[in-house]
């Protein structure tokens, strides 16, 4: 895994003043692991942040489909003209 995997997520619904944003990205730690760190909250604003640690690759791609997965069928797209 490379630190350039990052995936980028909005969800945009005006009539409901939502403007959020997710962030998947992965990473290898100090000791070996694997993490994947997420952050979310509102467009323009510092979010949270949460990072978890899997043993090997395999475990953190497919964490990460999971959460992809989840947060599309909630609203979240590609957020669009982010690198």
């Amino acid at each position: 895994m490379q630190n350039e995997d990052v995936i980028h997520l909005h969800r945009i619904d005006p009539a409901r003043n939502m403007a959020r944003f997710y962030r998947l990205s992965s990473a290898p730690s100090l000791f070996g692991d694997i993490c994947v760190v997420r952050e979310w909250g509102r467009i323009g604003r510092p979010g949270r942040m949460r990072i978890d640690l899997y043993e090997k690759g395999e475990e953190a791609i497919a964490a990460r489909k999971v959460l992809l997965r989840l947060k599309r069928q909630r609203g979240y797209q590609d957020a669009v003209g982010e690198s």
